[in-house]
């Protein structure tokens, strides 16, 4: 199939990067054959994908990373880059080809010796012959001096080097940075394209599957989650259970609790899957005994794990919470709607009882305000806020609405 396929409602920036691969396939054609690359193209070497957390940012990248390296003999016969079958497309796309570096972060920012391996890397020439693709994921993670690093890199490109970075929004990316990238934004897939995704690529029952598209509002990734996994429905189920359990501050405060030790719960079993596998497989690279003491040196290099161990445990809670905080919005916009007599789906349609409680108690204006509670809280954890502190804020400030 081609790389296309996996991106899900987004024809308008499809049909832009299948004709950028076009081009770009032209002027690898005309350097290797020697003639006139084309006088107008839409390849460039700095692209900046930007949209809604589930819109595909990722997977569009991802995509046009493949087809760029596509290498089907069909293309001299007029085909589309991209076909997702030959080598080129089918190594891009499962993360083993030499010219794609994808880079992705567990952690809470991206600094500024990664930044400087990565722009080190983008100096290379092409090991294919093709195009040295940087797929940066989580572009609006890269700290102010790594920015800075960033930047000269995409000011003055090596030859072929085309840069893939993807962020929420225009404003997560220095100016500087972006003001050198092409622009593509991506919208919120629609739930029924989402949904007949879950059924045709995961296997999913159609009604499981309308079910979670709806209520995660085309989050591709987090539909697939909520179909598959047991716990991450309970949890969810958890999360709509929170506003009927702020009535008085003792509830408050222990609904709060509650929401930060299921996220701090969430870090922990990370790490159990992760940390022990990744701390022996450095204790055996570094030459260690089994069962017997380190070798002497190495320290500093298993402290480091530990720091980094530690850092991806606080960003696995932030991300816990985040989604916690994503499913109370959607739960409060749904009785908004319902205050408002909107004809719009609801997306927690299963939880219809506890919406229309909420909707009758309360006015359209205390659900504002209740919004906004929650969007006051993300912000909190972003400025590094204590979690309880700042979820207990939220709670007493729901119950006030």
């Amino acid at each position: 199939m081609p790389v296309w396929d996996d991106l899900v409602g987004q024809d308008r920036i499809q049909a832009q990067l299948a004709a950028a691969a076009r081009d770009a396939d032209a002027l690898v054609t005309a350097v290797v054959s020697g003639t006139a690359p084309p006088d107008a193209s839409k390849m460039t070497h700095a692209w900046l994908f930007t949209g809604p957390p589930g819109a595909g940012r990722d997977t569009a990248a991802r995509a046009f990373a493949a087809a760029l390296q596509c290498v089907s003999p069909d293309r001299a016969l007029g085909g589309e880059p991209g076909c997702g079958f030959c080598d080129g497309c089918h190594t891009a796309l499962v993360g083993t080809h030499a010219d794609v570096e994808v880079v992705r972060t567990d952690l809470l920012s991206i600094g500024v010796k990664e930044t400087r391996d990565l722009v080190r890397r983008a100096q290379l020439s092409p090991a294919g012959g093709r195009w040295q693709v940087i797929v940066l994921e989580d572009a609006d993670r890269l700290t102010e001096g790594a920015g800075n690093v960033l930047l000269k890199a995409v000011e003055e490109p090596a030859p072929r080097t085309v840069w893939l970075l993807c962020a929420p929004s225009l404003e997560d990316v220095l100016p500087t940075i972006r003001s050198r990238c092409r622009h593509l934004t991506l919208r919120t897939p629609p739930v029924d394209a989402v949904a007949d995704v879950l059924v045709r690529r995961d296997g999913i029952e159609p009604e499981a599957a309308a079910v979670a598209a709806r209520a995660t509002q085309g989050h591709i990734d987090r539909a697939r989650r909520l179909a598959t996994d047991e716990r991450a429905r309970a949890r969810r189920a958890a999360v709509l259970k929170l506003p009927l359990r702020v009535q008085d501050v003792g509830g408050c405060l222990k609904a709060a609790q509650e929401l930060v030790d299921a996220a701090a719960e969430d870090a922990k079993q990370l790490a159990e899957e992760t940390d022990v596998k990744e701390t022996e497989e450095l204790k055996a690279a570094l030459g260690a005994a089994q069962g017997g003491r380190m070798p002497r040196g190495t320290a500093g290099v298993m402290k480091d794990l530990e720091d980094r161990q530690k850092r991806r445990r606080t960003r696995t809670q932030r991300d816990s919470l985040d989604l916690a905080l994503s499913d109370l919005t959607g739960f409060y916009r749904d009785v908004l709607a319902l205050q408002l007599g909107s004809r719009a789906a609801l997306a927690n349609e299963d939880v219809r009882d506890a919406l229309d409680r909420i909707a009758q108690g309360s006015t359209p204006e205390s659900t504002l305000r209740r919004i906004e509670a929650v969007l006051a809280c993300r912000e909190a954890l972003d400025r590094n806020v204590a979690p309880l502190l700042a979820v207990e804020a939220m709670t007493m400030a729901l119950r006030g609405g």
